[in-house]
């Protein structure tokens, strides 16, 4: 592949998700506690979540490492962020969560595999065999020092927001409650938000066009589902704080 062909493929890439956002937020996506059973058959939810997840590893890499240009520290250290995130979220998460006996349609499956497939070409692909492999020095450069302190503080907020969303039921118990301290003061989604900050550090940290495709399709996916949530939210309690917003405090 030219890397004329694969720039235009990139840029059709994140036109389509520019072009996609707007209908995204016409439709809440049937899963977690949006589950709805009229999309077609439907999987146990710990399983649909390693699925749709944890084929993001193998891809990324078989990219990666097929390609043909040097590797350097550096595109190791960014290769190896990519991969620890979705180690986590394919193997770890899903077994953190009290989901026993709940399903999700096979579609939002197939539709979260569609992404990763695109997502990892993007990013393994340039990764392996257009840039990225900068030499020692670009770690103490701006963009490297930023990007990755943007990016920690997106895992801190991701995983602390997932740890307290889990710990709200205790043992046997069911339903939904009301989460409260932390980012949760300000925002229904702080999760959702560490996620979309996490992605910002990692293609600040990269500096390229290419990995800037991530947290734009991050925002286009989570912020549609963010707000749906904070919605389901309003309607279930009514003294749900109405000072809250829906995934970034202040604005949104």
């Amino acid at each position: 592949m030219t890397t004329e062909l694969y720039y235009n493929i990139l840029y059709a890439w994140m036109a389509f998700g520019v072009v996609a956002f707007p209908f995204i937020m016409l439709k809440t996506a049937p899963y977690g506690r949006h589950s709805s059973e009229g999309w077609g058959p439907m999987i146990a939810n710990q399983l649909g979540w390693m699925l749709m997840e944890g084929f993001a590893p193998f891809l990324i890499s078989f990219w990666f490492w097929r390609g043909d240009i040097a590797k350097t520290n550096t595109s190791y250290v960014f290769y190896s962020l990519y991969m620890a995130h979705y180690i986590y979220r394919s193997y770890i998460f899903p077994f953190m969560t009290n989901t026993k006996g709940k399903k999700m349609p096979l579609f939002i499956t197939g539709s979260a595999i569609g992404f990763n497939i695109c997502n990892t070409f993007i990013l393994g692909y340039f990764l392996g065999n257009v840039g990225g492999n900068y030499d020692d020095s670009y770690f103490t450069s701006l963009p490297f020092i930023a990007g990755i302190i943007i990016f920690f503080t997106g895992v801190f907020i991701n995983v602390k927001s997932d740890v307290m969303l889990i710990n709200l039921r205790k043992p046997g118990e069911t339903g939904y409650k009301i989460p409260k301290g932390f980012l949760f003061d300000y925002i229904s989604c702080p999760n959702l938000f560490g996620e979309i900050v996490e992605w910002i550090g990692f293609a600040l940290m990269i500096g390229a066009l290419p990995a800037w495709s991530f947290p734009l399709w991050t925002a286009v996916n989570l912020i549609p589902r963010a707000i749906d949530h904070h919605n389901w939210y309003l309607e279930k309690f009514s003294d749900y704080p109405k000072n809250r917003k829906a995934v970034i405090p202040y604005l949104l």
